[in-house]
């Protein structure tokens, strides 16, 4: 047998051609990197149907909150105090509307007899303290007793009654700040401090 044996020969031999292989072999990935970068960007991909990368989509869900559905009232404002039938309408109709919770329905005179006959005060306090499962002011914090009175009268006088609606309160006049106190009267300083004894 002879000793020869067929040693596997390398294409690379020298390390210039180390050098241009390894410099070859990163100029091919990267220029395929590119290649596939401009393909999946060249065009916008949506689903089918899908609007949702339209400008208009994009728009309404970058719109902040509060822009949607929020009135800004002026704290320091005023108090503007609304009908009895708007009050009904964003307040009461929900429960008395429809007789849920055992809400008298507006209407039902039959409903509302036991109730009228209390008498106006008695109805109105229950209305604004609230009673069973009728939470105080129909629930809405924000509204005035005046408010709430009116919307009772409203309720009430469609279903048989003849209450007479409340007039708003005349505003306060505001008293003076620098009003110098009653003869005899402590001023706010001395009343303040403890009694010396």
């Amino acid at each position: 047998m002879s000793d020869a044996h067929h040693e596997h020969q390398s294409v690379i031999r020298t390390p210039k051609q180390l050098a241009a292989a390894v410099i070859a072999f990163f100029l091919v990935t990267i220029f395929g990197i590119v290649l596939l970068v401009q393909f999946v960007t060249q065009q916008k991909l949506t689903g089918a149907g899908s609007d949702a990368m339209s400008p208009e989509a994009i728009a309404s869900r970058l719109k902040p909150v509060a822009d949607e559905g929020f009135t800004f009232k002026d704290a320091n404002a005023p108090k503007v105090l609304q009908t009895a039938e708007a009050v009904y309408t964003s307040t009461c109709q929900a429960c008395h509307g429809a007789g849920i919770a055992g809400a008298p329905k507006t209407g039902d005179s039959g409903a509302w007899a036991a109730r009228l006959a209390q008498g106006y005060d008695t109805v109105v306090k229950h209305a604004i303290e609230g009673l069973r499962a009728m939470p105080a002011k129909g629930g809405n914090p924000d509204l005035d007793d005046v408010e709430v009175a009116r919307a009772v009268v409203f309720m009430a006088n469609q279903s048989g009654a003849k209450f007479k609606e409340p007039e708003a309160p005349a505003p306060a006049a505001a008293a003076p700040a620098t009003a110098a106190p009653a003869a005899g009267a402590p001023s706010a300083a001395e009343a303040a401090q403890p009694p010396k004894g």
